[in-house]
């Protein structure tokens, strides 16, 4: 199938999904969750290449009649890229003029797409190594990017805007979300747990100082296992005592 074959299937199922929609969902009302994973010692974002265009997008959708916002979250997290059971936070308001009805420029007036959206902005954590996302019907593909790489790939609307507000929201929340908890694996070093924090902040933090404050906190359980395969002495693992972690955010864990 050609590349215009596709562009005018896409187009069409756009248009023929416009008309469901208005039946389906509130105008003018959607939601964008920045899914944010870690991996590689570097933060990454869950993101959709639609069929029209050929722009990767955030996975969000619109907010039925019948459901409340974190419900309509929910289901459209599972919907757009099979993840449920997340942590997630509301964050932000996006509401430019003429932010979503640009994209749609070819199409008339009253496609439901093409109506001014003023989108909720959530941000969700969650383990890559546990997803392994399937696009919808709109899109190419849906996969993971590191946020190092954004800027070498074509973000629609004000996706990137999102995407840049929603880690300023991570670093905020840092001390006090169970942040740790929702992006590494279960069984975990202290230096990728450092890096973890690296990441989000865009800075390093003294090793010894870091070791030491997470230590005195209480939140990690030593395991009786060490990291096999790297070319140095094999370091510990660790886990989170859920418990004392939660306790502890309570209060904030520190400034870093």
């Amino acid at each position: 199938m050609t590349s215009n074959n596709n562009s005018m299937d896409s187009k069409q199922l756009i248009i023929q999904r416009s008309e469901e929609h208005k039946q389906l969902f509130i105008p003018n009302l959607s939601v964008d969750p920045v899914i944010f994973g870690f991996d590689q010692n570097k933060l990454k974002v869950l993101l959709s290449k639609l069929n029209y265009k050929k722009m990767w997008f955030l996975p969000g959708g619109y907010v039925k009649y019948s459901e409340d916002l974190d419900d309509a979250v929910i289901r459209v997290l599972k919907e757009r890229a099979g993840i449920s059971g997340v942590f997630m936070e509301h964050f932000g308001i996006f509401g430019k003029t003429n932010r979503s009805e640009s994209f749609f420029d070819e199409f008339d007036e009253d496609l439901f797409h093409k109506q001014r959206f003023i989108t909720l902005g959530y941000y969700a954590l969650y383990n890559p190594n546990k997803l392994n996302p399937i696009p919808d019907e709109l899109s190419e593909v849906c996969e993971w990017k590191y946020i190092c790489e954004l800027d070498k790939i074509r973000l629609a609307m004000d996706h990137r805007e999102i995407i840049d507000k929603a880690l300023l929201a991570l670093q905020e929340k840092i001390a006090i979300k169970p942040i740790g908890y929702n992006l590494l694996p279960e069984k975990f070093t202290l230096s990728e747990f450092q890096k973890l924090y690296e990441a989000i902040l865009g800075k390093e933090l003294n090793r010894g100082n870091f070791y030491r404050k997470i230590k005195n906190l209480g939140i990690l359980r030593k395991l009786d296992e060490q990291r096999r395969g790297g070319a140095h002495k094999a370091p510990d693992l660790y886990t989170f005592d859920e418990e004392q972690y939660n306790k502890t955010l309570k209060n904030g864990l520190f400034n870093w």
